[in-house]
């Protein structure tokens, strides 16, 4: 692809006949994006995505991403488009972001699979079909709009501010996102939902999916007994180290859960550490929950460039719809030290920090480690996470 002098959405730089892949899920959001590039003239091919996972019927409502009903949706919306489609198997893909899962919460972790399938399969994966196909670009629904400037590619957030997807497009090469469009990243929900109806697609009213695709109970602690995953039971303590009660499994709690603890404490307690050394989870307060920093050992640059021991100031985000933190971030080797100028409540190391500067994202990396609050830094604790 051909990046313009000028910023420009990468779809409008395109000529007539050019051959896209749209990775079309049976919602609305890729409907659209469908439609609006065969309205620019595109040769488009929509490709639907199967993981293997079986939804049961009672649970279908829950998802509208990769069910037998999504592929047929998909199937007859790109039939109303008069345009090619394919419906590929990739159940031993999305077995790798599940394994990927279920070993986080072992690791005593919290997991993003969304940004690991956005990484491996939808702007990976799906290029190389689109290489086989003899397609220049490939396409997604993402609330999220990309520029390109020179020969580099600017992600900014969606227009749509409550459906902003740039988060989940932190750990994607920016060289795969220089062959990718988003077509409906500029527009509003209810423009899309109104195109959708406009044009007489059948997605047009189908409700938006929820939550993890292959957890349609969104309850992931049914996954991980499901598969087998061993339970690691233990002690929960607060962060002096006093004895509050037991779990059955270290591998149910996430960092900042607040509910669901197992003890009634009379006042609000967090997760906010878990120690799988000792299978113990500590609890305690909303600022004992809070971090003042983090490290990830990783950096994915996307559109911008800082040497190693440089800092700049930017806004981080630490997980999906997490409002951005003021902070100075530093690149430190491979990854990235970032300092808040504000505590950030419930930083969980295995979720993204995704760098911002105003709406432009800058890249990210996974976290890897959190600065504490000092009263976890003093608790008697600390040798077991040694």
């Amino acid at each position: 692809m051909t990046a313009p002098t000028s910023p420009q959405a990468p779809h409008e730089a395109l000529a007539p006949g050019t051959r896209v892949v749209v990775a079309m899920s049976g919602g609305v959001d890729s409907s659209v994006a469908a439609w609006l590039l065969k309205e620019r003239g595109l040769d488009v091919v929509g490709l639907f995505m199967r993981n293997g996972i079986h939804v049961e019927a009672s649970e279908v409502h829950k998802k509208s991403c990769c069910s037998v009903g999504d592929a047929r949706d998909a199937r007859m919306v790109a039939a109303g488009l008069d345009v090619a489609f394919q419906a590929v198997d990739l159940a031993d893909e999305f077995s790798s972001v599940i394994r990927y899962f279920l070993a986080e919460y072992g690791r005593g972790r919290t997991p993003n699979p969304c940004a690991v399938c956005n990484r491996d399969l939808k702007f990976d994966r799906l290029l190389a079909f689109a290489d086989e196909l003899g397609a220049e670009a490939v396409a997604t629904g993402h609330y999220a709009q990309l520029e390109h400037v020179g020969e580099r590619v600017h992600v900014r957030r969606g227009q749509d501010v409550r459906k902003d997807q740039s988060y989940q497009l932190f750990c994607v090469a920016e060289a795969n996102l220089r062959r990718t469009l988003l077509p409906i990243g500029g527009y509003e929900k209810a423009r899309v939902r109104a195109l959708a109806s406009e044009a007489g697609l059948r997605t047009a009213k189908k409700p938006d999916s929820q939550e993890i695709c292959f957890v349609p109970s969104n309850d992931y602690r049914k996954l991980l007994d499901e598969r087998g995953v061993e339970r690691h039971p233990g002690e929960l303590r607060d962060t002096s180290g006093r004895l509050l009660g037991t779990h059955e499994g270290y591998e149910g709690f996430t960092i900042g859960q607040r509910r669901g603890l197992g003890i009634a404490a009379g006042k609000p307690l967090y997760v906010t550490e878990i120690i799988p050394a000792t299978a113990t989870v500590v609890l305690g307060s909303m600022d004992e929950c809070s971090s003042s920093g983090l490290e990830t050992d990783d950096w994915n640059p996307i559109g911008f460039d800082v040497a190693s021991g440089e800092s700049f100031r930017a806004e981080v985000m630490v997980r999906y719809h997490h409002r951005a933190a003021p902070a100075t971030v530093t690149r430190e080797g491979a990854g990235l030290r970032i300092e808040f100028d504000d505590p950030v409540l419930a930083v969980a190391p295995g979720q993204g920090a995704a760098v911002y500067r105003g709406d432009r994202l800058l890249g990210g990396g996974w976290i890897a480690r959190t600065t504490a609050a000092a009263a976890r830094e003093a608790s008697p604790l600390s040798d077991a996470r040694r």
